[in-house]
């Protein structure tokens, strides 16, 4: 692969690592291609690690800080963080549990409020292992495909919940917000319609928020269970994809009022396994790495214009509509003539990686999400390589 500057450091000290660093990485996005493929696929950024949280793990290694959890200063990080970023007081320790990390939480919640064989509603195309993990806990996937916009259709939702609950048994919706791979970010009336059907229905709703802090300037992350409704409702959130800590896991999940009573019967097994150097990673990011965070979502606003600049210029036949949320780039590949699977094309003749949109569910075929948290360098060189198969 080409060398390339790392660029400049930014506000708190981010900037994109050294591509000589890149290479010495022994974490999947760059181990599972051979050397001269440009990785552009799994949600891994190209980032050197904000400072907070570097120093706090090599304090902790220090003190040989390397026992079990203990405390509420995650919970009391993403509460002071919710506060100053959302203006959202909803994160009390009361309705809080640590979880190992996100889909994990969602499988313990899930198994709280259903039971198996129970139907699990989503909006496709979606986040592929949202159909892994509700299968592999025992529940089924009824698909209630966002519209043409990459919002939610509540006709659509509506005709779900219903089929959902036809059998009388419970039934959940895993709601993803912001949406990946879409990039979609719910306006709160769109998620208090979903409050309002789900009471209707009797419907539990589960809300990935993941990528709530990757939010773009101009655009308004708005919790679900801050909505009208909401109140018997379920979330889960963390920090590692917006610092970028997949291999330091941890999350919490937050129960509305009602939900409360619901989330208390979270085994403690669960409550307990969760990574002690997960949390102190997380909880400094959360707390002390703010700017670090300004900082890359000024550098993801440049990463998206320069990439809509590019594709229409070398690769017009596909069409990216860029969302307001997340570092991932939604692609429709389908009036490029590339079949069901473009990753698939781009990877043998391109040799650039993207992730394929088949295993999203319906509406993925013929689509590949691009993950644009990397330098302007390497989203040029990769968006050459691609125009160079067509």
């Amino acid at each position: 692969m080409d060398e390339v500057s790392p660029g400049p450091s930014r506000a708190g000290g981010f900037r994109w690592q050294e591509p000589e660093l890149l290479r010495r990485r022994r974490s999947a996005k760059w181990r599972a291609y051979p050397s001269d493929v440009l990785p552009v696929w799994v949600a891994e950024m190209d980032c050197v690690l904000a400072a907070p949280v570097a120093l706090a793990l090599a304090d902790a290694v220090s003190l040989g800080d390397t026992g079990y959890p203990a405390g509420t200063g995650y919970v009391d990080a993403l509460a002071g963080f919710a506060r100053a970023r959302w203006g959202w007081d909803g994160v009390t320790a009361d309705r809080a549990a640590r979880v190992p990390d996100v889909m994990r939480g969602v499988v313990e919640v899930l198994s709280l409020v259903t039971d198996p064989g129970d139907p699990v509603v989503v909006n496709c195309p979606v986040y592929a292992p949202f159909y892994e993990f509700i299968e592999h806990c025992g529940r089924t996937v009824v698909e209630a495909p966002l519209g043409a916009d990459g919002r939610i259709d509540v006709t659509t939702l509506t005709d779900a919940f219903r089929r959902a609950t036809a059998g009388g048994g419970h039934a959940a919706y895993l709601l993803c917000n912001p949406h990946n791979p879409t990039g979609t970010v719910h306006h709160r009336d769109e998620l208090e319609a979903v409050a309002s059907l789900a009471e209707t229905y009797g419907v539990r709703v589960v809300v990935d928020e993941i990528h709530a802090p990757l939010v773009h300037e101009g655009a308004t992350f708005v919790p679900y269970l801050s909505v009208r409704g909401a109140e018997r409702g379920f979330a889960l959130m963390s920090a590692s994809k917006a610092w970028n800590l997949a291999a330091l896991p941890a999350a919490v999940a937050l129960a509305g009022e009602a939900a409360a009573p619901d989330l208390a019967r979270i085994p403690r097994e669960v409550t307990e396994g969760v990574s002690h150097f997960g949390i102190i990673a997380q909880t400094a990011a959360l707390r002390d790495g703010t700017a670090w965070l300004d900082g890359l979502l000024a550098a993801l606003a440049e990463n998206r214009a320069l990439f809509t600049r590019l594709l229409a210029e070398h690769l017009p036949s596909l069409r990216y509509r860029p969302g307001a949320g997340t570092y991932l780039a939604w692609l429709d590949c389908r009036n490029a003539g590339l079949g069901d699977d473009p990753a698939a094309v781009f990877l043998a003749r391109g040799r650039v990686a993207l992730t394929g949109g088949l295993p999203f569910g319906t509406g993925g075929a013929g689509h590949a999400r691009f993950n644009l948290a990397t330098s302007p360098e390497r989203i040029t060189e990769a968006v050459r390589r691609m125009a160079s198969v067509l």
